[in-house]
């Protein structure tokens, strides 16, 4: 019964190790993967607007699924005022915040989040918010299609500013104009401020789908853009790789391994070392060894 239940133990363990070891190279191939698509050349905004919308993740074999993480260029306008300041990321070993703004698409009504990049924060208050250059008019931005930002572990949520539904209505307004290029004429700010009118500028997550019904922009809820390129306005992109996972398979195959050798080196030493040991101390108990000197024997 004993052996038995090894045996099915042994089994279990190196089954789900060697099933670890297999999602892992599922993970390193869809790495491979994500690291081909930023090679390609990148679409056309025409290609980009033509994505329809999904409304739940997208599936495997959908148009957005094939062009995640591939470069694409847009033309469109900054909406500076609803800038979003996401806390507690890194970038280089140190904290800071990705900052995030809405872009009017040029000749559409679409609007897409854009993680324009990374800014250290102020350790001494964390509420100045470093002045980001924004460019004003129609602007030409090169990024990744990428998933919505990431959402970190959530202890409090922050309440918005006074006014945000009215600076977000005059967004709106601005966003639904007939085209960009007529909004950029009404543009003025530049930078975005210390405070910017509008939502609470930093939070912890940012959920698009409340961010679009909270802003009234013509927001697509299903993407973001990563903006690639040089440090720029204020800004560095290094960002890091998307976190799929890799190491900790090989860390849960290395310990459902390591439980399978556990259980057999247990089961040899209990059910054949031990009771060897044993018998022998039993037969050493039954017939002691007599030493038999002589007079002189030093012994």
């Amino acid at each position: 019964m004993i052996t038995l239940a090894t045996i099915l133990a042994i089994s279990a363990t190196v089954s789900l190790g060697r099933w670890q070891l297999s999602r892992a190279a599922q993970k390193e191939a869809l790495q491979a993967g994500i690291d081909a698509q930023k090679l390609l050349p990148p679409i056309d905004q025409d290609t980009f607007l033509a994505l329809g919308e999904a409304k739940r993740a997208p599936s495997v074999g959908s148009g957005l699924n094939d062009l995640l993480y591939r470069p694409v260029k847009l033309r469109g306008l900054w909406l500076a005022p609803q800038t979003v300041y996401l806390d507690n990321r890194q970038m280089n070993g140190l904290q800071g915040f990705y900052v995030l703004t809405p872009f009017a698409i040029e000749g559409s009504e679409q609007t897409v989040m854009v993680q324009r990049g990374w800014v250290q924060r102020n350790f001494n208050d964390r509420t100045q918010l470093a002045p980001i250059e924004t460019p004003a008019g129609l602007v030409e931005v090169t990024g990744l299609i990428a998933p919505p930002p990431a959402h970190l572990l959530e202890l409090g949520k922050a309440e918005p500013a006074s006014g945000a539904a009215s600076a977000a209505s005059s967004a709106a307004s601005a966003a639904s104009a007939a085209s960009a290029s007529e909004a950029a004429a009404s543009a003025s700010t530049d930078t975005v401020p210390a405070v910017p009118v509008g939502s609470y500028p930093i939070r912890q997550n940012l959920n698009l789908q409340a961010f679009r019904s909270e802003t009234r922009l013509p927001l697509r809820t299903d993407l973001s853009l990563q903006q690639t390129g040089d440090a720029s306005e204020g800004l560095q992109r290094n960002w890091p790789a998307p976190a799929l996972g890799v190491e900790k398979h090989y860390g849960y195959a290395f310990q459902w391994f390591g439980l399978s050798v556990l259980v057999a080196v247990l089961y040899v030493w209990f059910q054949l070392i031990a009771p060897w040991l044993r018998r022998r101390r039993e037969r050493l108990d039954r017939n002691p060894t007599v030493f038999f000197t002589q007079p002189n024997d030093p012994r």
